[in-house]
Order: structure tokens, then C-alpha cells, then sequence
């Protein structure tokens, strides 16, 4: 059993993209979720899950009973260890200076000694209370494809207050570099590109991995694709706009051109971006492995060909030819037109951007025929 630290503001969301990288996963508490394996090379690429830890217990939320767990759990391990804690969101008041005094000398006494430098093992301490809540995750009404908030579910969660302390040996951390690529800061910028990490998390979920192709049809700057191909995945995107197509292949030379190994620890995939109709994809049926793409954000769009509709539609319906799965992300439920094309609805999510932007995260699967 493995404890997963979870980052952003949204546990559903994030346990949802651990799921690219881990089985069986679940949430325990505010910040915390457990899975019965791991892929250490994958928790390297996620966004959302800044570590991965073989499990030695868990308990309450409370310095006295953690310190309790750890004297009797049985260890297999030895040589020089270092203890980590965190209060997750502050949410316990436990001060986590002495939780890592007191755990130390806890394995100090177990024949330990401590390295703060470079030690043999790392120990994670995770204290967390509060209401397990299900977060941004939506529902899909059946007959018009609105999404909401699951309201009761959310009542009854709000009821199920946790108090968890989880102990576990450090086994894998995320690479925490998406600072690197802020959409300014890219050698091409415009307005509106997706920050690097919804672009990750988005695609881990539509499977990018070493070995997996992933498209996104509606390219623009490319960020969706540098984020894939830095995973290990083979890229390939279009664009309506030969702008954005000159742009997207100026960031992906710089991002996944260099020779050396990607920062995941992965080699960076092939690419290839090409103007295209994403209404129209030059591809062959199920030539891809997962798409993803960010729909036109309504009139703020610059759509020459297409009304908006008939653009998401299309997308939709092509998508579903050439991959078994999509992540679309959109400022709006696009559910009708994504059952109208096929597809089924597997999670939604909502991510607030700011006040007058929030974007809807829409994991889908292909829908097969009834027999």
C-alpha cells in the first residue's frame, strides 16, 4: 500500500490523474490518498501528486499516537533516515519541527541514525483533518448534458470529518518544474495558453506515457503537447491558424528538442505539428491513444470556418474516430455534443481560473456500439 500526498485545490481532480501513475486509488483525507501500487517513473510526471510513499501505517491525527505507531510497526530496513512532516493545509495545528524531533528519535531508538543531508531512507508524516469532500467533481444532467455539483453527495461528505496521520518510506516525488515553462515565458506566448500544470495533469489522464501516441487538434501554442511529450509520449497536433502552428513548433523545438533525458527521467517523444481542420483529421481510425484538446473559449474565439458549435461537434466526432479516449477542457458543458458524437462521460471537473474564467475538464470514453 502506498500513501500519495496530493497538491492543488482540488483532491477528485488530482486523485483522478494519480490514476495514470498508481491502482487503486483513494482518498483518505483532505490531501491524502492511498493506492495499492505505483509507478515511480510515472509519479515523476504528475502535477497534482507531489510524492509517493510505501505505506507503514496510518492513525490519528495526533503526535502521540503517530509517535505510538511508529514504535511498534515492524521495519524491514536499515542504515541512516531523515523524517519529513507536513500539516496538511494547516488543517491540525501539529507542529511538524517536533513531530520530526520525536519520530526521529523514535527510529534513533530502533537502531537508526539520522543524515538530514543525504539520508538512507526518508520517512513522510502527513497529518490531515477535515470533511472529506468530493471537491470539483461534477455530474452530467441526463437530459441536457448541463454539469453540476453533486449537492447531496457533497452534504453527506461535508458530515464525514477525518483525522489522519499516515506514516510511509519517501519511494517516489513529482518533478516540480512547471515554473519553467510559464506560458510567458516560453520562447512563443499568447494570451489565454493553458498554464503547464492543467496541460500535464490533462494529459497523464488521456494516457501520455512513454509508448502511447497523444493529439491534440486544436494545438495553439503547444503547451498541451510540450507537457505530453515530456512524459515520453509522441506528440502530434494541428491548428487552424498557420501562426499558431509556426509558434506550437518553436516552443516543442525548445522544449523537446534537446538531447538530454527529459526532467521526469523519461526520453522526450517525437513530435509533429502540421495546419490542419480539426473537424477533418488526416489520420487513420484509431491511430492515437488518447486526445486532448482545449475547445475555443466562445466569442473570444477566432474561428474562421466553423460557427462554434459545429467546430466542438466536429472535433468530437474526429476525436472519436482516431483514440479510445479525450480530455477535453472547455469553458462550458459540451456533454450533449459529446454523447451526440459517441462518447461517454467517465469524470468532470471544474477549475477555477478567475472570476470570469472557469474552465470544465471533461474525461471521456469511447462509447461502444450495442450489439
Amino acid at each position: 500500500m502506498y500513501l500519495l500526498e496530493l497538491g492543488g485545490e482540488d483532491d477528485a481532480f488530482a486523485a483522478r490523474e494519480a490514476t495514470s501513475a498508481a491502482t487503486g486509488v483513494r482518498r483518505i483525507a483532505p490531501g491524502l490518498a492511498v493506492a495499492n501500487a505505483v509507478n515511480p517513473e510515472r509519479v515523476r510526471g504528475l502535477a497534482y501528486t507531489h510524492r509517493a510513499s510505501d505505506l507503514l501505517g496510518r492513525t490519528d491525527a495526533d503526535l502521540e499516537t503517530a509517535r505510538a505507531l511508529l514504535e511498534t510497526a515492524p521495519i524491514d530496513r536499515e542504515g541512516s533516515v531523515a523524517v519529513r512532516a507536513t500539516d496538511v493545509h494547516g488543517s491540525t495545528g501539529v507542529s511538524t519541527a517536533r513531530a520530526e524531533r520525536e519520530l526521529g528519535s523514535v527510529l534513533v531508538d530502533r537502531g537508526f541514525t539520522v543524515d538530514l543531508d543525504d539520508p538512507d531512507h526518508v520517512l513522510r508524516a502527513a497529518f490531515s483533518e477535515g470533511p472529506l469532500e468530493g471537491g470539483g467533481e461534477l455530474e452530467a444532467d441526463a437530459e441536457t448534458g448541463d454539469l453540476f455539483a453533486d449537492a447531496g453527495a457533497e452534504a453527506d461528505s461535508l458530515e464525514e470529518r477525518v483525522s489522519v496521520c499516515a506514516l510511509g518510506w519517501l519511494a517516489a516525488e513529482s518533478v516540480r518544474d512547471f515554473g519553467d515553462r510559464a506560458p510567458t515565458d516560453k520562447p512563443f506566448f499568447q494570451p489565454g495558453s493553458m498554464d503547464p500544470l492543467l496541460a500535464r495533469a490533462a494529459a497523464n489522464i488521456a494516457g501520455a506515457g512513454p509508448g502511447a501516441t497523444i493529439l491534440d487538434p486544436m494545438c495553439g501554442t503547444g503547451g498541451g503537447l510540450v507537457e505530453a511529450g515530456l512524459v515520453g509520449a509522441d506528440i502530434v497536433g494541428t491548428d487552424a491558424q498557420e501562426k499558431m502552428v509556426r509558434g506550437a513548433r518553436e516552443n516543442l523545438e525548445h522544449f523537446l528538442e534537446p538531447d538530454e533525458p527529459s526532467p521526469t527521467g523519461v526520453d522526450r517523444g517525437e513530435w509533429t505539428v502540421a495546419r490542419g481542420d480539426a473537424t477533418r483529421l488526416p489520420l487513420a481510425d484509431d491511430s492515437v491513444d488518447g486526445v486532448v484538446f482545449d475547445a475555443p473559449y466562445g466569442r473570444q474565439s477566432k474561428i474562421e470556418t466553423h460557427r462554434l458549435e459545429d467546430l466542438v461537434a466536429g472535433a468530437l466526432a474526429e476525436a472519436r474516430r482516431v483514440a479510445p479516449r479525450a480530455v477535453m477542457i472547455a469553458d462550458r458543458s459540451w456533454t450533449s455534443e459529446a454523447r451526440a458524437a459517441g462518447w461517454e462521460l467517465e469524470a468532470a471537473f471544474e477549475r477555477r481560473v478567475h472570476r470570469s474564467l472557469t474552465r470544465y475538464v471533461l474525461v471521456l470514453e469511447r462509447r461502444e456500439p450495442s450489439t
